[in-house]
This record gives structure tokens, C-alpha cells and sequence, in this order.
């Protein structure tokens, strides 16, 4: 039955809904059949009642009787057409053709149910008001904050990755995805390429705040102890490799000494100056010299047939290749061990940066409110692209049921339910039979109240 609703496979957990599936189907169709047994024996009975009325003598009360049971049999008989019309044709002159009606008009309550869910769950003002009614930052907060559910988000994704390992394992999907590598290198320029990444770096001087970072560092080190005290070793090895007789007779650890002070003093200086002066002649030679090669990489025919060997070599080279691939498989069968382990180092991870997002949204309530703002503007950005992505699966999906076996699907999820129409007609209609049978005689009624 499932595989004619939907025929595509299921996920693992989806399997185990699945499996259980058809013991609920199977309890439903159970009290639908009970149901039905008792609406049609209280038909059964307001029929033997009408019937029975006929074999006593005529008199005002059998006549009451035998009113109240016809009009029970009227009622009974039109709510059950009104409820078996809903599931299936019913052969009757002229209005047959209104019959079997979910059958007969799947694809409009598909697309009814569509247009439904849509415009009132997932419009924007809906799943706006959801999220400031539920405060999402805040619930994520609490949860992330149990360590049990930190380390449940951590076993999650470890399931994920390894299912993602598991998936690109295919030969196929491997084969696929060597050669969607190849043809995205094969349509990159990398000449300009790289001209535009070290346009955007040097965009409005951003390289200079690198550059002031680079000469605080170098200072720094120029600065050290250890740094004065190698190149005073190496002037002492270069004296004594180049003047052997002079270093015999010269202080020459003095003279290394001063030396490299000497050194790392004028290269301290100079930095300092660069670092100093925005408009120093190093700065706008290093300015000059990346603009020329911006320009080079971007028009110059040599450095473009250099990227474009570059490019041919990523693409074919065998070697390369190969030790991509060994270095891709080493990398996966560690990942594979480490996520199929109780103690996952992935899963440890992810399960404490789970629990420090929640630590840091407790204990910042502007940065939650800051969130939920977030979300409100995804929500009502994203909202009607999804959601009319959303209808239209609805509807598809509805379009592709076997129109029988979602009638059949209907009428035993709601089916003991609506035979409650079928009983309450019965006994509704036995009392307006009674009214108007009270009403037609009333004058015998009185004259028999008054008579008695």
C-alpha cells in the first residue's frame, strides 16, 4: 500500500515509522469496521421497528412508533450516503455523478491543501509570530546548555558525517566528483584569478593593515635576544671562514657582537620607520609592485599561459592525482574509525562548541535578542520562497497517490468518526419524527391526555 502512496525508498528512521505503519492501519481499520457495525445495526433496529409496528393493531401510539422509526430510516439512509459519497461511487440515478468525491477530486484537495499550508502556516507574519511567541534563541540556549543533549547534537553529527563518508565511498559518486573537480578547475582563469584576489586584498589599502601586523612581528623578533645572538654567530662563522689569519688577532666575538647589534639596530630602525609612516617609499614601492603584477596577471599573455599550465597540470597530472586520492582515502578511513568510536573526537567536539553556544546564549541576552531578530528577517526573507517550494511538493506528491487508496487512506484515519453522522442522523431524525408526528395529531394527543 505504501509503495503505491510513494515509491521512493526510505531512510533508515523513516523505515522504522514504516514498519510500524501497518499494525496503526490495521487498529484503525479495526475500529472503522466497528464503527460501521454499530451504525448499521441501529439502522437494522429502526427498520425491524417500523416493521413490527404493522403486526400490532392500529392504534395512536403504534402509529407514534411506527413515525418516529420512519423518519430514523430517512435519517439514517441520508447521512449514510452523505458519508459513503465521500469514500466511494455509489450506482444511483442522478447523483452518481456526486459520488466518491475524494476519489474523484484528489488533485484539487491537493492543490486546496497546498494553497492552505502555505498561506497560513508558512507565511511570513505566521512564522514571525512563532518565533517571537517561542523565543527560538532562548529554547536553543537551554537545550544546548544539557550536557545529555550537547553530546546527543555530537552523536548526530558524527552519524551525519559518516553517512556523508558512506555516500561519497560510491565509486560512482567518487568518479562524479573527480571529474566535477576537474571540469571547475578547467573554467577557472587563474592568472585572473588571482589578479582579482590580490585586488580585493589591497582594496582601499587593506593590505596595509597586514603590513603593519607583518613589521610589528618582525620587530619584534629583530628585538629578541635570540635573533641578535644568531647573527652574531654567523658574522663569527663568516670572519672566521673568510679572513682565518685576522680572526687569530682580532677580538672577534667582540666584534660579531657589536656587529649584530649593529645590524639588528638598523633593521629594528627601519621598520619602525615603515610602521610609523603611512606614506613611507617601502610601503608605496610594495604598492607599486603589486599593482604591476595585478596588472601583469591581468593582461600580460605569459603569465596566462603560466596559469594555464598550472591549470593543465592540476587537472591531468597522474602523480597529483594519485596522491590526492591516497591522501583523500588515508584521511576518510581516520575519520571513518574516529566517528564509528563510543568516544568520537568529532563528536566530542562538536558536542562541546554545542554547549558552549549555549553557555554564551544564556548568559548574553542581547546577543539572543540580536538572534531572533536574525530569524525574523531569514523568516520573513525566505518565507515565500519556501514556502511555494513547499505547496508544490504538497501537490506533486498528492498528484502521484493512487486516488482509491487515498480515499481508502481518508476514510480510515476519519471514517469511526464521521459513522457517528450515520448514528446521530438516526436518532435526529427519529425525534423530528416524533415532533412532527406530535404536531400532526395533536388534537388526538390532547383528546387522549384529556380522555385518560
Amino acid at each position: 500500500m505504501l509503495s503505491r502512496m510513494h515509491a521512493s525508498p526510505l531512510e533508515p528512521g523513516a523505515q522504522a515509522a514504516a514498519s510500524a505503519e501497518p499494525a496503526a492501519l490495521a487498529g484503525r481499520a479495526s475500529q472503522l469496521s466497528r464503527a460501521k457495525r454499530q451504525a448499521t445495526g441501529l439502522l437494522l433496529a429502526v427498520v425491524v421497528v417500523f416493521a413490527l409496528t404493522y403486526f400490532f393493531p392500529p392504534s395512536l401510539g403504534v402509529a407514534c412508533v411506527r413515525a418516529v422509526a420512519e423518519a430514523a430510516m430517512v435519517g439514517a439512509l441520508a447521512d449514510w450516503f452523505a458519508v459513503s459519497a465521500l469514500f466511494r461511487r455509489i450506482p444511483l440515478p442522478l447523483v452518481q455523478r456526486h459520488t466518491d468525491i475524494i476519489a474523484r477530486n484528489k488533485d484539487r484537495i491537493g492543490g486546496n491543501l497546498a494553497v492552505f499550508v502555505r498561506d497560513k502556516f508558512l507565511d511570513a507574519p505566521s512564522l514571525v509570530t512563532m518565533i517571537r511567541r517561542h523565543d527560538p534563541a532562548n529554547m536553543l540556549a537551554q537545550w544546548l546548555t544539557a550536557p545529555a543533549n550537547a553530546r546527543l547534537l555530537g552523536r548526530q553529527v558524527a552519524r551525519l558525517a559518516l553517512t556523508a563518508l558512506d555516500t561519497v565511498e560510491d565509486a560512482k559518486i567518487q568518479a562524479f566528483l573527480s571529474q566535477a573537480a576537474r571540469t571547475l578547475v578547467g573554467k577557472i582563469d587563474l592568472s585572473r584569478s588571482m589578479a582579482s584576489a590580490l585586488g580585493a586584498l589591497t582594496y582601499q589599502g587593506r593590505h596595509q593593515a597586514l603590513l603593519d601586523d607583518l613589521l610589528e612581528r618582525l620587530g619584534g623578533m629583530v628585538r629578541s635576544e635570540d635573533t641578535r645572538a644568531f647573527v652574531a654567530d654567523t658574522l663569527l662563522q663568516w670572519i672566521k671562514r673568510e679572513h682565518p689569519l685576522k680572526q687569530k688577532v682580532l677580538p672577534t666575538d667582540w666584534l660579531s657582537g657589536k656587529g649584530a647589534s649593529a645590524i639588528t639596530h638598523a633593521v629594528d630602525t627601519l621598520l619602525k620607520a615603515v610602521a610609523e609612516d603611512p606614506q613611507h617609499e617601502l610601503r608605496e614601492a610594495l604598492d607599486g609592485a603589486v599593482q604591476r603584477l595585478i596588472a601583469r596577471l591581468q593582461t600580460d599573455p605569459d603569465w596566462a599561459r603560466r596559469g594555464d599550465e598550472v591549470r593543465g597540470y592540476l587537472q591531468n597530472d597522474e602523480v597529483l592525482g594519485r596522491y590526492v586520492r591516497d591522501l583523500w582515502s588515508d584521511l576518510r578511513q581516520k575519520l571513518r574509525d574516529d566517528l564509528m568510536n563510543e568516544d568520537s573526537a568529532l563528536s566530542a567536539r562538536v558536542a562541546d562548541m554545542g554547549q558552549w553556544l549555549g553557555l554564551s546564549l544564556a548568559g548574553d541576552a542581547a546577543l539572543r535578542v540580536r538572534l531572533n531578530v536574525r530569524l525574523e528577517l531569514w523568516a520573513a526573507t525566505f518565507a515565500p520562497d519556501v514556502a511555494q517550494s513547499v505547496a508544490e511538493h504538497i501537490r506533486a506528491t498528492v498528484q502521484r497517490w493512487d486516488a482509491q487508496e487515498m480515499a481508502r487512506l481518508v476514510e480510515l484515519h476519519i471514517g469511526s468518526d464521521l459513522q457517528y453522522i450515520r448514528i446521530n442522523g438516526t436518532v435526529v431524525g427519529g425525534c423530528i419524527g416524533l415532533l412532527l408526528f406530535a404536531v400532526s395529531h395533536a388534537g388526538a394527543l390532547w383528546a387522549a391526555v384529556v380522555g385518560s
